[in-house]
């Protein structure tokens, strides 16, 4: 599996990109993109945070991530960024290594 993690850095006005965000973005292109089996979007938590949100995008492997990157669909999700978080977020691919946790009680 692989993982295409975009990181938001702070907006200069919250408001405005929560709304292109919530709205626009989410709606019109990461909902719709091809090849993916799940997004995840994130807002950032606690005081001062380095990013604030993150977007995980998983694919069952890179042949489909590349497949979703050459789509129409795909090329506008990219385009957008800079309508909304133009020169302020960074994009990490990476291979996705499950670890299974050992059994614990709980409180």
């Amino acid at each position: 599996m692989v993982k295409v993690t975009v990181l938001y850095d702070q907006p200069e006005d919250a408001a405005a990109f929560e709304k292109y965000y919530l709205q626009t973005h989410l709606p019109d292109h990461g909902a719709k993109l091809p090849y993916a089996t799940k997004l995840e979007a994130n807002k950032a938590a606690g005081d001062q945070p380095p990013y604030y949100r993150t977007a995980d995008i998983y694919f069952d492997d890179m042949a489909s991530l590349q497949a979703c990157l050459g789509s129409p669909v795909g090329q506008a999700a990219v385009a957008d960024l800079d309508n909304f978080a133009k020169g302020r977020y960074k994009v990490l691919i990476t291979e996705v290594q499950p670890v299974k946790l050992a059994a614990t009680a709980r409180a």
